[in-house]
């Protein structure tokens, strides 16, 4: 939702900071009641809130800080999101998208060895954020050897592949440990879709693609399946995170672990990060429950599109990659802003 140039992030923070904005007329926000969410009473508000209080003390605006010292002191969620707030329903005309992620968990070693011969690499020193840096295929074969930049190896070239498409991951090491890695940057060459390549190509129907259906054709096909994984050049660098804790969630976009089930990924344009949004999702798995926003994606655009994070491992990674249904997502707002909002929009 625009709003004459002003994105509707930017216009809650102008609201909230009492600044005159006027709406542009093709887009209108709806003011909704707490009775008109489907499934509302029958949630856990309580575990919603305190997925919010992880991140509030990091959101911008007038109210929010308020909001967010007395959600850290409050015992009753359902009390408190229905006192301070108000659902507020922001359509910009695209289709409602529901999709999944997940963190991956690969097996690796500190060591190469004929199994783990697949490197995670650090962001190299001569690496220009937005500048092209070496391919996908040149660093597969090996322009980046000898440099000091594994931070340790795996043993599926596959899992590598999606661990960089999901831009975080553990790794269960061969001694026994675990370690986590977090997106460092990236070549700054253009992502492109090996699922859509696999229907171009004529090996499958659009709707047989998933994760699984692309990582069991390349196993099956190792010489082929590389030169699948490399018709996207683009490639992204990690940085190790031996602070976070084996048993918290990866680090999302406020620069906190997100939640099982809790945290989505967001456009940041049209939902406020930190904000609570109610999700009601259609589809096989129906689910209807308050998350937090706490993430972004580069795939993640407009004000109906989330990615909800559905955990960590293989079983997190195939419910996941099942999520692909409509419905509609209601962001809460503090009350002042969303009449503000409503005020701006219509008078």
């Amino acid at each position: 939702m625009i709003f004459r140039g002003v994105t509707c992030a930017l216009l809650f923070t102008l609201l909230s900071l009492g600044v005159p904005v006027y709406a542009n007329d093709a887009t209108m926000p709806t003011l909704l009641e707490f009775s008109d969410l489907n499934g509302w009473d029958d949630d856990d508000h309580d575990a919603a809130l305190s997925v919010f209080v992880k991140t509030c003390d990091r959101m911008d605006g007038f109210e929010w800080p308020q909001l967010c010292g007395v959600a850290k002191n409050n015992t009753d969620g359902k009390a408190f999101f229905e006192l301070f707030f108000k659902p507020v329903l922001i359509e910009d005309g695209a289709e409602p998208l529901f999709t999944g992620y997940f963190e991956p968990e690969l097996n690796g070693s500190r060591t190469r060895s004929s199994r783990y011969r697949y490197p995670i690499y650090a962001k190299p020193d001569d690496l220009t954020v937005g500048a092209p840096y070496l391919s996908r295929r040149e660093i597969a074969n090996g322009a980046l050897s000898g440099r000091g930049l594994e931070i340790v190896w795996v043993d599926d070239v596959v899992e590598l592949f999606f661990l960089q498409i999901q831009g975080s991951g553990r790794v269960r090491l061969d001694d026994g440990t675990m370690t986590r890695v977090g997106y460092a940057g990236k070549n700054g060459h253009t992502y492109r879709s090996i699922g859509r390549e696999l229907v171009r190509r004529g090996i499958y129907d659009a709707h047989q693609v998933s994760a699984e259906v692309i990582k069991n054709w390349v196993r099956r096909n190792p010489v082929e399946g590389q030169e699948l994984l490399n018709h996207n050049p683009s490639f992204v660098f990690f940085r190790e995170r031996q602070e976070l804790h084996a048993d918290l969630g990866p680090i999302g976009a406020m620069s906190r672990s997100i939640t099982t089930m809790r945290s989505i990924a967001v456009d940041p344009v049209t939902t406020p990060l930190g904000a609570p949004v109610w999700i009601e999702k259609l589809g096989e798995t129906p689910l209807n429950r308050l998350m937090v926003a706490q993430d972004t994606g580069s795939a993640i655009k407009g004000a109906q599109r989330a990615d909800i994070f559905y955990g960590t491992g293989d079983a997190a990674g195939s419910e996941a990659g099942r999520i692909k249904d409509g419905g509609r997502m209601i962001v809460l707002l503090p009350i002042q802003l969303a009449y503000g909002l409503l005020e701006q929009v219509t008078g």
